[in-house]
């Protein structure tokens, strides 16, 4: 089963301007998770433009059908950021309910998260 990567292309983080990048914050952290994510074969990733959390900028969503889903953000768009993004994902992607037990968390998502979705139910 896929587990997606969803990440926010928009996100500024508060110095955005004052550090004069041509690419948002967001379009940076998407580059390296998704450069990190290359050759993992239970996840992919895709950029949406606005998750709404801009109070937590950069953001993400890790999901899956059928599985918890999570949203991440105040992240620093580098590459330590992307490899721990993507280490979670790949445990959520392992796990039958993408319940991650916390002592398996990569440190770098830690005081991350910022909510917890419950599955879509399978029926009507």
């Amino acid at each position: 089963m896929t587990t997606w990567i969803t990440i926010c292309d928009t996100c500024k983080r508060e110095d955005w301007a004052a550090r004069g990048s041509q690419d948002t914050d967001g379009e940076t952290l998407a580059a390296l998770v998704e450069s990190a994510a290359q050759g993992v074969g239970s996840l992919r990733t895709r950029r949406q433009s606005c998750l709404m959390g801009c109070k937590h900028g950069c953001n993400i969503a890790i999901q899956a059908h059928g599985k918890l889903a999570y949203t991440l953000g105040d992240f620093t768009p580098s590459a330590e950021s992307a490899q721990a993004i993507v280490d979670y994902a790949a445990l959520h992607a392992e796990s039958a309910s993408g319940q991650v037990p916390y002592r398996s968390w990569p440190e770098g998502v830690k005081g991350h998260f910022v909510t917890r979705h419950a599955p879509l139910p399978e029926e009507e």
